[in-house]
C-alpha cells in the first residue's frame, strides 16, 4: 500500500494551506544544487546563464529555475521533470504513478509538484550529494522506462536547472505542491539516505549498464558538445581538455572511468603550461564543474590532497615524455600571456610618427562621443557604434589612422558575422562627412583600407574636449553572453565610476529600460556594485577574461577563429592558382569563388586578441 499522499489515481490538487511564495521560499535553497537561480525573461522559453541570479528566499516574479549541480558538480536531489508535451497529460499521469510505486519499494520519500500545463516534477532529496556522472546514469535509466521523462536537465551539468514548487510558470499561475508543505518541508529536511541511493541504483543496475552501452557505441566528438576540435597555440590547453574539465563529458571508448578522464584533464593543463593553483581555482570557482565532480567522491578534506597527487604524477608523466625537436616548452610559457596581436605585415613597422597618430585617433575618439547619439539604441544602432570601437582599437594597435583590418578580424572583435560586418561598414563609409572613408579596396589578401575621420562639424569641439583615458575595447568576449547594452554601461563605468542609473542613460545613449536590465545583470555576476548613495561603479576585483571562460564564451570565439583561419587557407590556395594568370582579381558573378567568400579574407590578427581582451 502506497501512503495516502500518494495513493495511485488520486488527482492531488493545491494545497490551500500556503501560498507559492512560502513554497519557493521553504524548498527552493534546499533542492538547489547551489544557492544559484536562472530566470526566463521570454515567457518561459529559454532560461540564459546571463540573466542568473543569487537564490534568495524572495520569489521572482519571472519564471525562475534553479541550478542543479553545484561549484563540486555534484547534486542535492534528483530533478524529474514528466513534460506533458512529449505524449499528453494522461501518460504523463501514468508515468508519475508507476514511478511513485517504484519509489516506495525502494522506501524512499520524494516531493511532487505540477505544473499548470499538466507536466509534473519529482524531487528526491539526497543525504549525500552524488555525482553527475551518477545522477546521469540514473535520470537515463529511468527514462528507459518512462516515455515523458525529459532526461536534459541532468545531461547537462552547466546549464542544467528546472523549476521548484511556487516559480511562476509561463502559462500563468505556478509550480502547485501535490502535498501539503509541512511534509515537502519533512521530505526536503529529512533527505533519503545512503541506502536507499544504493537501493535505487540496485534495481536500475539493467538500465544503467544498458544506457552505459549506449554510451561506448556512440561516437564521441566535440561537436556532440557543440564545440569544435581546433588546433591550440603553445601554451593553451586543448578544446576537448577544456570542455571535459567543464561539463563533465568524455568518450567512454578512450577513457575506462571518471579517474582516468581527469588524470586526463590534469596532464593537459600541466602540458599547456598552468600551475597548479591555476586548476584549484577553477574548480574552487565554478568554471571547471566538471573535473571537480571527478574528485567528489573523496570526502571535503581529501580532495585538493588527491589533485596534488594527480598533478605530481602529470608533471612526472611529462617530464619522462620524449620532445620533438622543434616542440615547444609550453610549461615556460603562462596560459595569460597575451599572443603577438600586431599584424605580421606592420611588425616591426610603426608610423613615422606614432605619437602624432595616437593624438589623433583619441581626438577621433572625442568626436565618437559627440557623434553617438546620431546611433539609435536600437540593434542596428549599437552594432554600429561597436564597429566603430573596433576601428578605433585597431588603429590604437597599428597606430596609425589607416585602418586595413577585414571583416573577418572585425567579426570575431564584435561577435557578428563577417557579412554583417561588411553591411555595417559599406553603410558607416556612405555616410556623408562621416567618421570612416573608404580608402581603397581590398586586393587579394588585404582588406578595404579604411580611414578615421573627424568630420567637420564636430572637429572644433573634438580638439576642445579632454581625452578619454583609458583603453578603447571593441566587445569583450564576455559581453557576447551579456549583450551589447551591458558593454557599453561596463565602459562607461570603468571611465567615469559612481554614476547614477539616470547619468548612465545619459551618457550612454541607451533606454532607461536596458540600462536597468545591463545593470541587474551585471550585478549578479558581481561586475558592479551600487553603493550607499545608489551610485555604480565597477568591481576592479572580477576578472571579464575569468567571467568569459566560465560562461564558455571562448569556445564560441575559438570557433569563429577556426572557421575564418580555414577560409583564408582556401582563399590563399585559390590565389595560387589563379594569381599568374589573372591580372586583377575579379569582380563577383565572374570565375570567382565570391558566393563561398564574399570577400577576400583577411590576413592581419585583431580577432587574436578575443582571448586576451580581459579589460
Amino acid at each position: 500500500m502506497l501512503p495516502a499522499t500518494y495513493s495511485a489515481g488520486v488527482s492531488h490538487g493545491p494545497s490551500s494551506t500556503h501560498s507559492p511564495a512560502q513554497a519557493w521560499a521553504a524548498l527552493a535553497p534546499l533542492l538547489a544544487g547551489q544557492p544559484r537561480v536562472r530566470l526566463s525573461r521570454d515567457a518561459g522559453k529559454t532560461y540564459p546563464q546571463k540573466h542568473e541570479r543569487a537564490l534568495t528566499e524572495a520569489l521572482p516574479t519571472f519564471p525562475a529555475a534553479v541550478r542543479i549541480f553545484g561549484k563540486d558538480g555534484t547534486c542535492a536531489a534528483i530533478f524529474l521533470d514528466f513534460d506533458s508535451s512529449i505524449a499528453g497529460a494522461d501518460w504523463v499521469e501514468a508515468d508519475v504513478r508507476a514511478l511513485q510505486a517504484w519509489l516506495h519499494d525502494c522506501g524512499a520519500r520524494w516531493i511532487e509538484d505540477y505544473s499548470p500545463n499538466g507536466g509534473r516534477h519529482v524531487y528526491i532529496p539526497l543525504e549525500r550529494r552524488v555525482t553527475f556522472s551518477e545522477a546521469r546514469d540514473f535520470v537515463e535509466a529511468l527514462g528507459t522506462r518512462y516515455r515523458t521523462l525529459d532526461k536534459t536537465p541532468h545531461q547537462n551539468l552547466l546549464h542544467g536547472c528546472m523549476r521548484t514548487p511556487g516559480s511562476p510558470h509561463k502559462r500563468g499561475g505556478y509550480q502547485e505542491l501535490a502535498m501539503s508543505l509541512s511534509k515537502a518541508y519533512d521530505i526536503v529536511r529529512r533527505p533519503n539516505s545512503t541506502s536507499v541511493w544504493t537501493a535505487m541504483n540496485v534495481d536500475l543496475a539493467g538500465e544503467i549498464g544498458a544506457v552505459r552501452a549506449l554510451r561506448l557505441e556512440q561516437a564521441f566528438t566535440p561537436s556532440s558538445l557543440e564545440a569544435p576540435t581546433l588546433p591550440h597555440p603553445a601554451g593553451r590547453m586543448s578544446r576537448v581538455m577544456q570542455l571535459m574539465a567543464q561539463t563533465g563529458l568524455y568518450d567512454s571508448n578512450r577513457y575506462a572511468s571518471d579517474s582516468e578522464a581527469r588524470q586526463a584533464i590534469i596532464t593537459g593543463a600541466a602540458a599547456a603550461g598552468m600551475e597548479l593553483t591555476d586548476v584549484e581555482r577553477r574548480m574552487m570557482q565554478g568554471t571547471w564543474p566538471g573535473l571537480a565532480s571527478f574528485y567528489a567522491r573523496y570526502t571535503s578534506r581529501h580532495r585538493i590532497p588527491a589533485l596534488r597527487r594527480d598533478w605530481l604524477n602529470a608533471v612526472s608523466y611529462l617530464s619522462k615524455k620524449p620532445r620533438s625537436r622543434d616542440e615547444k616548452n609550453n610549461a615556460r610559457i603562462s596560459p595569460t600571456s597575451p599572443p603577438n596581436t600586431q599584424p605580421p605585415g606592420i611588425q616591426g613597422t610603426p608610423t613615422s610618427n606614432p605619437g602624432a597618430e595616437h593624438r589623433y585617433i583619441r581626438t577621433w575618439r572625442n568626436a565618437l562621443r559627440l557623434k553617438e547619439h546620431t546611433y539609435t539604441d536600437s540593434r542596428t544602432g549599437l552594432v554600429r557604434r561597436m564597429v566603430l570601437r573596433s576601428l578605433a582599437e585597431a588603429a590604437h594597435m597599428t597606430a596609425s589612422r589607416f585602418v586595413e583590418f577585414g571583416d573577418r578580424s572585425i567579426a570575431v572583435a564584435t561577435g557578428l558575422d563577417h557579412t554583417t560586418v561588411g553591411s555595417h561598414l559599406r553603410a558607416l563609409r556612405s555616410e556623408n562627412a562621416g567618421l570612416v572613408t573608404l580608402v581603397e579596396h581590398g586586393r587579394g589578401t588585404k582588406g578595404d583600407l579604411y580611414m578615421l575621420t573627424i568630420p567637420d562639424d564636430v572637429k572644433a569641439a573634438a580638439e576642445d574636449l579632454a581625452w578619454r583615458k583609458g583603453k578603447i575595447h571593441a566587445l569583450r568576449p564576455v559581453f557576447r553572453e551579456l549583450g551589447l547594452p551591458a558593454a557599453f554601461v561596463y565602459e562607461a563605468l570603468e571611465h567615469s565610476p559612481g554614476l547614477s542609473t539616470a547619468e548612465i542613460v545619459k551618457l550612454t545613449k541607451l533606454s532607461r529600460t536596458a540600462v536597468s536590465e545591463a545593470l541587474e545583470v551585471m550585478a549578479a555576476w558581481n561586475m558592479i556594485v551600487r553603493d550607499t548613495t545608489r551610485a555604480w561603479s565597477v568591481v576592479a576585483t572580477t576578472s571579464l577574461k575569468d567571467l568569459a571562460e566560465h560562461f564558455g564564451v571562448l569556445e564560441a570565439v575559438a570557433a569563429q577563429l577556426q572557421r575564418y583561419r580555414i577560409e583564408r587557407i582556401l582563399w590563399k590556395e585559390w590565389l595560387s592558382k589563379n594569381a599568374n594568370t589573372i591580372a586583377e582579381l575579379l569582380s563577383p558573378g565572374e570565375d570567382y569563388p565570391w558566393e563561398v567568400f564574399e570577400g577576400p579574407p583577411d590576413e592581419w590578427a585583431l580577432a587574436d586578441m578575443a582571448f586576451t581582451r580581459a579589460g
